[in-house]
Parts: C-alpha cells; structure tokens; sequence
C-alpha cells in the first residue's frame, strides 16, 4: 500500500512547486522515511527532506445533524535542486511573461 494518497493542488502549493517543494495527501501512519522513498520510487527524483503538517477536521452542522471533517495529514517533499515532478506546473495567464 502507498504511503502517498493524492497530491494536494491548490494555488499555495502551486506557488510553491517552481521552488522545488511539492504538496501531498498522505496516510495517517506513515512516517517522513516511507514518503520519501515512496517519492524516490514513483518519480525518479531526489529528495533532501520532508515536512509532515497534521490538520484536526473541523466540526460541521448541516441543518440539525452534527457531523466532522476527516482529519488530514500532508507532506511537503523538497526536492534537490533542477528535479521536477511533472503535473505541478502552474499555468502562465495571459499578460505573463
């Protein structure tokens, strides 16, 4: 079973993508040792290190019935410097350069 769940692409995370520093999704037990060899695995890349950030659900009420969110744990994986993962480019709009 892979560590890795999906990756997380929201407009921070792509900001942060050309830097090196790519967002993922990952199991609640696992550990910084298995994502990076589960990335080294996958894309072919080098990694220098790993950030784990564990986020608690928040609670929800919809009309009368009380529920929570699923917690989340994400990984961010910093690659060496001139390796990509493919998928995390960021689109130019018009009028960029």
């Amino acid at each position: 079973m892979s560590p890795l769940i999906q990756p997380v692409i929201t407009e921070k995370s792509m900001q942060l993508a050309p830097s090196g520093q790519y967002t993922f999704e990952v199991h609640p037990n696992t550990n910084k040792i298995e994502i990076a060899k589960e990335i080294k695995r996958l894309y072919k890349v080098d990694v220098v290190s790993v950030k784990i950030i564990s986020t608690k659900g928040k609670y929800k009420i919809y009309k009368r019935i009380k529920g929570k969110q699923s917690d989340i744990k994400k990984a961010i994986i910093i690659l060496k410097s001139g390796n990509k993962i493919p998928g995390f480019e960021m689109a130019k709009e018009k009028g960029e350069k």
